[in-house]
């Protein structure tokens, strides 16, 4: 069990594609205990490895720690294996992405499958806050951050304010 420091943007190593996870072992589920710790350490519903500097296809989620229960699962290898064409559309926000939130458009339904820390191949159907969430940490995995889909210039207004928070931080 260990709280490790998350990264945020725009450190370069957010933008990692991850690699998959070879064999789901001890490590991979020490891992994913620390990724669950530093999740509810900074109070976050979702995490992905590469944003403690992982870059390994593996996610954790508790979309109940907002009600107080520690419940979280790990998704390792995810992939999304149908996506609905009706979109919806989430205010989102991101540990890496301090203090900033936005509307996201994104598939309102899914199709997935992962391993899970037994390594049984898991396969769910998603929408709601589940799908909207998976799809924002499975983002993570290959480099990409919310604000990738935003506007051009939204996103360069918002890492420019990222980039002065960080260097007054700094200071």
């Amino acid at each position: 069990m260990a709280i490790r420091p998350i990264l945020t943007a725009p450190d370069p190593r957010l933008k990692a594609v991850s690699t998959d996870v070879e064999k789901v072992d001890g490590e991979i589920r020490k891992l994913a205990q620390d990724m669950a710790d530093s999740m509810y350490a900074a109070d976050g519903i979702g995490l992905a490895a590469v944003q403690i500097g992982v870059p390994k296809r593996i996610i954790v989620m508790d979309l109940d720690q907002k009600e107080g229960k520690k419940d979280w699962r790990a998704f390792i290898n995810p992939k999304i294996t149908w996506a609905s064409e009706d979109l919806a559309v989430y205010e989102e926000g991101c540990l890496s992405v301090p203090e900033i939130y936005d509307d996201v458009e994104r598939p309102a339904r899914i199709r997935a499958e992962y391993l899970d820390l037994d390594g049984k191949k898991i396969e769910i159907e998603a929408d709601g806050m589940l799908a909207t969430c998976l799809q924002h940490e499975m983002d993570h995995l290959e480099g990409v951050l919310f604000i990738d889909h935003l506007s051009k210039l939204k996103r360069a207004m918002l890492l420019k304010k990222l980039t002065k928070a960080k260097k007054l931080a700094e200071a």
